[in-house]
């Protein structure tokens, strides 16, 4: 950490109807956040297009796209977007890649048979190409390279992915939950020399009454426990106790339902405008350079608002 104040973005919800979309953007930088996350989650929203039309109606916020499935575009291509974005909305976007979900890439036929591997070379060599240089027998033309290369950020959880992603690439993006524990955990895999961007997405919910926020942050945190969340839960003292409870639960919501109150304020930021800023700083001493909020709730423009709180 260089000791300046953490970026303060939000999550744009994978489901959210599109004719909401450039309102929940325009909102978003209006309210103050400093960074606006669009996910590529298999049957929603390209991540590209999203964030294509997101800088089109926006005139400050960043937009990053967390996470590109690397094996589901040939490098080129994805050179050929990557530029393509940078040149029309120069330094404002991030790019995030990664191995996706291994259940997703394999349902779309592309998982590669050495993940790590792909992904280190894929990132390689997008980042030659993106510098006007040739890579896998392909040069952009001087037309297309952009003045700069955007962020090229990491989207991985495991011990090996991160390392690499200290090597390779600008920054890492941790999905949810993001503890300091788990913060620090990752931040000495990835062993950066450099500097390089921590970004943290985390349930999050500010309401006036700290119990409300905690209720209604415990429906985000259903999926958490599953095997694919070991790396996020074995720094936390809880854990063991954590995955029993997701074994005896009959279904994810009464995990969720179940969850002591003591357990959601460590996984999610949820409580007081107040409490939550206190976790956020918390996370940037443990390294975290941007938290990210994924809202949840019945309606995502409140949410966005009430979230908006921690800014002033």
């Amino acid at each position: 950490m260089t000791g300046t104040s953490p970026r303060i973005g939000v999550m744009l919800p994978r489901d959210l109807p599109a004719q909401q979309v450039m309102p929940f953007a325009q909102r978003a930088e209006s309210l103050g956040f400093d960074e606006l996350w669009v996910v590529e989650d298999l049957g929603y929203r390209g991540g590209f297009a999203q964030a294509s039309a997101i800088l089109a109606v926006t005139e400050r916020i960043r937009v990053g796209i967390g996470i590109l499935p690397a094996a589901v575009r040939n490098v080129a291509y994805a050179a050929m977007e990557i530029a393509t974005v940078e040149q029309l909305f120069p330094g404002r976007v991030d790019v995030g890649i990664g191995h996706g979900m291994p259940g997703w890439m394999r349902q779309a036929g592309c998982w590669p048979d050495k993940p790590l591997s792909f992904l280190r070379d894929y990132v390689i060599a997008l980042r030659t190409l993106l510098a006007g240089k040739e890579a896998q027998g392909v040069v952009l033309d001087r037309s297309a390279v952009p003045d700069r290369i955007p962020p090229l950020l990491f989207g991985v959880r495991g011990p090996k992915s991160l390392a690499a992603a200290g090597q390779v690439a600008d920054g890492t993006v941790l999905a949810e939950p993001v503890t300091p524990e788990y913060a620090r955990a990752a931040r000495e895999f990835i062993a950066p020399t450099g500097t390089h961007r921590v970004v943290a997405y985390n349930v999050g919910v500010v309401r006036e009454d700290e119990s409300a926020a905690l209720a209604a942050a415990r429906p985000g945190l259903e999926w958490i426990g599953e095997p694919d969340w070991a790396p996020h839960l074995a720094p936390l003292p809880f854990a063991g106790e954590l995955a029993a409870l997701r074994e005896r639960s009959v279904d994810r919501a009464a995990f969720a339902r179940d969850l002591p109150e003591e357990w959601v304020r460590q996984l999610a930021l949820a409580g007081t405008a107040a409490q939550v800023r206190a976790r956020i700083d918390g996370l940037a001493a443990a390294g975290v350079t941007s938290s990210v909020f994924i809202p949840v709730g019945p309606d995502p423009m409140t949410a966005l608002t009430e979230l908006a709180a921690v800014l002033g």
